[in-house]
């Protein structure tokens, strides 16, 4: 079997087992989040942080939950990893520097899971599992908190109620995550991942001396990392390390996990907001998105031209044997069309333009289908400006669910999506124009310019991976990093909740001759078509000088 035939079927297999779970899980997170039900678990957890579940909440409610929620998180991962080095279980590590533990909390609280450090090398047992596996929890349960919220925005009419935020989220971990993620877990278990609480012990001979090696809890995280869109490693090497991803099929379930979720989510939207027809126009958008990056990146990988190259069957250089170029091609896009971030593979030693094809997923916005929650909510927020378009198009106010996308919606939505380009933008800009930032690039010239490019974007958009070449660890990128992160996390979520209230306050307005049908085709290749013009006009430029630049010297 050739290599294109292999990446060829690992793609079918991928999209067969997604379509199977995707009515059933969809249905069931549709129940989750409409019931009015509580388990008893859930009632201890409420009792514990002194919550009432039952109590309806306005957006401004719901956002200062989410925001005192998830400062709570950063100040106590903080302090974790400031303690390490007299916790239990530390493995004699230290405590990490205050600009590290700055930037790796805001980074698991944003659902980033960016990593300036070598996991083996810097964090104990107690730090990986009671702060980093934690968050990667609860950050994923925050996102479809927030995104749910919008949906309801849509599904109500005279209210400006949103739910409760704490039944929300104790819900999406208690009934959804924790329950795939012990199923996952076996499974990794089972296909060699390992999972244990030992020591650093030596292993072997390695080039005259010995290796060091340490062991984890890393099956559990493992499967959250992806099954959350999360994305940090418990090793360096990330998804590339055979303890965390031993064999092409574990690589593959991986990516299923990655894109579990995500997918599946956009039927719980359809079901909750009474249209499952809508639904499928939102799956249609990111499945065709999501399929035409891979084709684009195996294209890319595998037609890459030169005699070790022909001799290789593709551009190997950076990815694993045992995965190749196409499953290493697939969890590329899927890594970076989501928040995920995890890595089977260095982007950095892709070529020139697939390297700017992982670049383009997360400038979408990881939409397509992106990550836990974040995705549907940002769709939906192209939907509007695709609906809007629309509308100036034929001379009608548009309309969108029912619901009419007046000047305020309008003004949310495209808050919402000039944050993240200016935070990339700018701080990219910064770093290039002061001499120290560049002092930490490995290349020059385009590709110098794509690892600090690569890094702000994959921080304010939330993903998480790195280019690799760039060194990280450093005052100015830690600090700028991490603000990039948290903005890039929460100011979205603030014009998301306030649009959705704003939503949830109309009444609906009746379906006429003259409504655009926003569950046809149509309407999906506008949307499609909106997402990357909008996208191209906002990037470009940057694009020209990193990747493309590259790609075409």
């Amino acid at each position: 079997m050739g290599p294109v035939l292999a990446g060829v079927l690992q793609l079918l297999a991928l999209i067969a087992a997604l379509a199977l779970v995707h009515k059933p899980l969809g249905a069931y997170m549709a129940k989750v989040y409409t019931s009015d039900k509580h388990r008893r678990v859930e009632k201890w957890i409420y009792k514990g942080i002194g919550a009432d579940p039952d109590t309806q909440m306005r957006w401004p409610a719901y956002l200062r939950g989410v925001l005192a929620f998830s400062a709570v998180g950063v100040l106590f991962l903080y302090l974790l990893q400031r303690l390490q080095g007299h916790l239990p279980g530390s493995l004699g590590f230290a405590a990490i520097d205050p600009d590290q533990a700055f930037n790796t909390a805001a980074s698991f609280v944003s659902n980033t899971n960016w990593q300036s450090y070598y996991g083996e090398q810097a964090m104990g047992h107690v730090v990986q599992t009671a702060g980093l596996a934690v968050q990667n929890f609860v950050s994923a349960a925050v996102g479809m908190a927030v995104a749910v919220a919008l949906v309801r925005g849509f599904a109500r009419s005279r209210t400006g109620e949103l739910g409760n935020f704490w039944a929300d989220l104790v819900r999406g971990v208690v009934r959804v995550l924790v329950p795939i993620a012990v199923v996952g877990a076996l499974v990794l278990v089972a296909c060699g991942v390992i999972q244990n609480f030992s020591g650093i012990h030596e292993v072997g001979q390695f080039m005259g001396g010995t290796q060091q090696w340490n062991g984890g809890a890393v099956a559990s995280q493992e499967v959250i990392k992806e099954l959350g869109t999360n994305g940090g490693g418990y090793f360096n090497a990330n998804s590339a390390h055979p303890f965390e991803n031993p064999t092409p099929f574990t690589n593959l379930f991986e990516i299923f996990l990655i894109l579990l979720i995500p997918f599946s989510i956009t039927r719980t939207f359809g079901l909750m907001v009474g249209s499952v027809k809508q639904g499928y126009a939102i799956l249609a958008t990111m499945a065709t998105i999501w399929v035409g990056f891979v084709a684009l990146m195996m294209w890319t990988e595998f037609a890459h031209r030169g005699t070790a190259f022909e001799l290789a069957g593709g551009a190997m250089e950076g990815k694993e044997v045992r995965f190749g170029i196409g499953g290493s091609s697939i969890f590329a896009v899927s890594t970076t069309l989501t928040s995920t971030g995890a890595v089977d593979s260095f982007h950095s030693s892709f070529t020139g333009l697939g390297g700017g094809i992982t670049m383009l997923g997360m400038m979408l916005g990881e939409i397509a289908p992106g990550g836990a929650g974040s995705g549907l909510y940002g769709m939906l927020i192209m939907a509007i400006i695709a609906v809007f378009i629309a509308g100036l198009m034929v001379g009608r106010t548009p309309e969108y669910l029912g619901k009419k996308i007046g000047s305020r919606e309008i003004k949310l939505a495209a808050c919402y999506i000039l944050v993240t380009p200016a935070l990339v933008l700018v701080l990219t800009a910064f770093a290039m124009a002061l001499p120290t930032p560049a002092h930490s690039m490995t290349n020059s010239g385009a590709h110098g310019f794509s690892e600090i490019l690569y890094a702000y974007t994959s921080g304010a958009n939330n993903n998480g991976s790195a280019f690799a070449g760039l060194n990280a660890d450093t005052q100015w990128f830690n600090t700028t990093i991490g603000l990039a992160m948290l903005l890039g996390r929460f100011l979205p979520m603030v014009f998301v909740l306030a649009l959705a209230g704003s939503l949830a306050e109309q009444k609906p307005v009746p379906e006429t001759a003259g409504t655009l049908r926003t569950d046809k085709p149509l309407y999906t290749g506008l949307l499609v078509g909106a997402i990357i013009i909008i996208t191209g006009l906002t990037y470009f430029p940057a694009l020209a000088l990193g990747p493309l630049a590259e790609g075409l010297a």
